[in-house]
């Protein structure tokens, strides 16, 4: 246990980090936008999307409203897909679970993680930017948005105001865009306005009805194809291209973790608005999912999920179908096979069936279960059910399968935990504030670990995504998409000896980007 006073209080930092050393050192500081601000605290093992947060959750307190052994009348139903036995013990011997622990190594990982290039310490923000939107890419939307102005007014008549859009107007038509991320102001107009939104140096660049000729006319895919069946072909090649320069930028660490990112409503604008705003927002029609390195915070993958209609491919039948986050995470990691990668998952996601099928891919995992959102197939009963006493407070119990462990730990409630990733011998500590140590397997606190950086990581960079809200879906995947690469090119500034020149906040990383879209500031920072 904890010692008392002053010494407690100086060893608890200590132990912390020499836990997080024991499974993987992180590349860059918590404090990852170089800002202050509260920590996520609390229980650490949530995703980072409100509705992750509560499905979570859950898998605490739900469990807490299951008390009883397995097999009593009074005991609740057994969670989805757990097995229906008379003799739970003897049914899950004869499925492989057993009590037996054996120690056995970590997945062996050499690759170095980290930027790919050494970008020089002169490098700008733009330069940063632009290895993920390149100048090809902002040329392609040029012609793809002139092609766009010129078979709109072919069939709805001329516009004699409208002139070919430029490559200049358009890395300008972006720098206003991505301003919002730092004004956080939802009309990106405001700038020409006299409010307290005005920007008389951004807007002295170009003219307001410029702007908006550009912004009705803005395309990246003008025309669907004959080919093309997929909703999202308008923004899909963007995407394509902006995957293959998270690629070529960035070698990933062992430890990653798969979730939805905080895109949400700015609740300063729900807090805010009128009701007649808000019926006139459009819900949105799309879940967005990441592959992110839980060392830097740098995201690896980008799915979008579109809701195409009532079908069961839906966005309403992902929240609640454990197979479909299935399929989410298995795009999420098609290159990921053979890299002994470890990933982190939350409820939905977590499973015994994808697990194995990850395993036999090289890929290891380590999630978090919940009786209600996770699929519990082929786990065993006794495991999922609580005690009629809970155990005290650091107490756990491990059956494994093959290199499956199934952890139920009981901390002010039951956490239970799938892994392939860890040994079920290797000892770990929670520290709390106050200095108390918790006692717990090894996969626990590295679960803690790290998800609790993401989580982190998120409540920052959320602050950070443009506020412009189109009605179209696919702009609305686009600017998401363009905030995910300002942050991800962030993280290399920081990691690169620019930053240790002129060590810039996210928020001043963002205006400097602005000024040099829009040509106010020299794109080479003097040394």
């Amino acid at each position: 246990m904890a010692e008392g006073g002053g010494g407690a209080r100086r060893k608890a930092p200590a132990l912390l980090e020499a836990a997080r050393a024991r499974y993987e050192s992180l590349h860059i500081s918590d404090d990852v936008f170089g800002e202050s601000g509260p920590d996520s605290g609390g229980n650490p093992f949530y995703s980072t999307s409100a509705a992750s947060r509560s499905s979570s959750a859950a898998s605490s307190d739900d469990e807490r409203e299951r008390p009883g052994l397995p097999g009593t009348p009074a005991g609740p139903p057994p969670p989805p897909g757990a097995q229906d036995a008379q003799d739970p013990e003897e049914d899950e011997a004869g499925a492989g679970w057993s009590t037996a622990l054996r120690d056995r190594p970590p997945p062996r990982f050499e690759d170095t993680g980290g930027p790919t290039r050494k970008m020089p310490s002169s490098a700008s923000a733009v330069d940063f930017f632009q290895l993920f939107v390149p100048d090809n890419v902002l040329k392609n939307m040029v012609v793809q948005t002139n092609m766009y102005a010129k078979k709109f007014q072919e069939r709805f008549g001329s516009d004699g105001a409208w002139a070919e859009v430029t490559l200049t107007e358009m890395k300008a038509f972006l720098g206003y865009m991505i301003s919002t991320s730092i004004s956080h102001c939802e009309s990106v107009l405001s700038i020409w306005s006299g409010g307290f939104y005005s920007n008389r140096s951004l807007a002295l660049v170009m003219s307001q009805a410029r702007f908006e000729k550009i912004l009705k006319y803005f395309h990246v895919v003008a025309f669907r194809s004959s080919q093309t069946t997929h909703g999202l072909y308008k923004v899909q090649p963007f995407l394509d291209s902006l995957q293959n320069g998270f690629d070529a930028a960035f070698r990933p660490s062992q430890t990653q973790v798969l979730h939805e990112p905080l895109i949400d409503e700015d609740p300063v604008f729900i807090a805010t608005c009128t009701e007649r705003e808000l019926r006139k927002r459009k819900k949105r029609k799309f879940s967005l999912w990441v592959r992110q390195c839980s060392s830097t915070g740098f995201i690896i993958q980008i799915y979008v999920h579109l809701k195409e209609g009532g079908g069961p491919d839906g966005l309403d039948t992902l929240k609640n179908k454990p197979q479909l986050h299935g399929m989410v995470a298995r795009s999420l990691c098609r290159n990921a096979a053979g890299r002994n990668y470890i990933i982190f998952t939350g409820p939905s996601i977590t499973s015994l069936t994808l697990f194995e099928e990850f395993e036999k891919q090289g890929i290891y995992c380590c999630g978090l279960l919940s009786a209600r959102k996770s699929d519990c197939t082929g786990l065993p009963l006794s495991m999922l059910t609580n005690p009629a006493t809970p155990p005290a407070r650091g107490q756990y119990q491990i059956k494994t399968k093959g290199n499956m462990s199934l952890i139920c730990w009981y901390n002010k409630g039951h956490f239970r935990f799938l892994t392939n990733a860890y040994s079920p011998v290797q000892q770990g500590v929670i520290i709390k504030r106050k200095s108390v140590e918790i006692p717990c397997p090894l996969a626990v606190e590295a679960f803690a670990a790290h998800l609790s950086y993401i989580c982190r990581y998120d409540d920052k960079y959320s602050k950070y995504f443009i506020s412009h809200k189109p009605n179209k879906t696919w702009q609305q995947v686009f600017w998401f998409a363009i905030s995910i690469a300002i942050n991800n090119a962030y993280i290399l500034y920081k990691m690169s000896d620019a930053y240790h020149v002129k060590r810039y906040s996210r928020a001043q990383f963002g205006e400097r980007l602005v000024r040099e879209l829009l040509g106010l500031e020299d794109a080479s920072p003097a040394p």
